[in-house]
């Protein structure tokens, strides 16, 4: 049995349904991001999960429970990160994560924890000295210090910097290695691809995709992607190509071509005849950002 699992969830706000018949599950020791555009369902899923939002349909369980029925024993087997830290402004770092672990039986250790997540040398700063990145990783410390089976992060590394998502990920990475089931909502997708066995992909509240990474990079529509000068001829490329070409962006075009060392050659070969430029040359599977901005639609809202 999945440690987590959604099935046709529903889930209205007023008069606005922000989750729209998502099913997902997450299996003990798989890491699964929850991607998708603002106002996809993300964070009302996690909510769902946790008890704070009642579903109109569908079945919602996090080891086997009741998020509303069975909350009381939910909490105490249950680490969840939301958008915010909720933390008064005022207490020290490592206060608040001892404060947290007097609340568990088998805690973890505070000042290990916190040297973990990188704020060894904040412990006596209080939460609003704290940079947003900073704030962001005492908020996973203090998500996971009751040592949880099941870990709901809601944007971990929003706001944080380059070394502190590193850390971040190293995390969650041994957390998978604990047997821990961990769902993530991030708007990173470099992030996701990074720390996900498997990804889901969220859209007006439904699930548009569900796979690993490299399948849903796979089930993208293969071709060549290259940027060079804005107005190409792309007919008389097309015509040397015996493939359409289309500018997709400011001097980025697309290839509807396999890519095959023929073809490369063949575009690379026009485009030195002419004493042009070339760019971000991309052949094969298509990218995470195209594969989610063809799901969701971003690129044309």
């Amino acid at each position: 049995m999945p440690s987590l699992e959604v099935e046709d969830l529903v889930v209205r706000l007023g008069t606005t349904t922000a989750v729209n018949g998502a099913s997902l599950s997450v299996e003990a020791g798989e890491v699964v991001a929850l991607l998708g555009p603002n106002g996809a369902g993300k964070t009302t899923t996690v909510r769902a999960l946790i008890g704070e939002r009642r579903p109109a349909r569908g079945r919602v369980r996090v080891l086997g429970l009741d998020p509303e029925a069975d909350h009381g024993e939910l909490v105490r087997r249950v680490g969840v990160m939301p958008q915010g830290g909720g933390v008064y402004p005022g207490i020290r770092a490592l206060e608040v994560l001892r404060l947290f672990a007097a609340y568990y039986d088998g805690a973890d250790e505070p000042d290990a924890l916190l040297a973990r997540v990188g704020l060894a040398d904040r412990a006596p700063a209080t939460w609003r000295t704290l940079s947003g990145g900073e704030q962001q990783r005492l908020s996973l410390a203090l998500a996971l210090v009751g040592r949880p089976e099941v870990a709901l992060l809601d944007e971990p590394t929003a706001g944080v910097d380059v070394a502190g998502r590193a850390v971040v990920r190293e995390v969650v990475a041994e957390l998978r290695s604990r047997g821990v089931a961990v769902l993530v909502t991030t708007h990173e997708l470099d992030d996701a691809e990074r720390m996900a066995d498997r990804i889901v992909i969220l859209d007006r509240g439904a699930v548009v995709a569900d796979g690993t990474p490299t399948e849903l990079r796979t089930g993208g529509a293969e071709g060549i992607r290259f940027a060079a000068p804005a107005g190409l001829d792309v007919a008389a490329l097309g015509a040397h190509l015996g493939a359409a070409v289309r500018e997709v962006g400011h001097g980025e075009y697309a290839v509807d071509a396999a890519p095959t060392p023929a073809t490369v050659a063949r575009l690379t070969a026009w485009l030195a005849d002419r004493d042009l430029p070339l760019g971000d040359l991309r052949a094969g599977r298509a990218r995470l950002e195209d594969v989610f901005l063809r799901l969701t639609g971003e690129g044309h809202r």
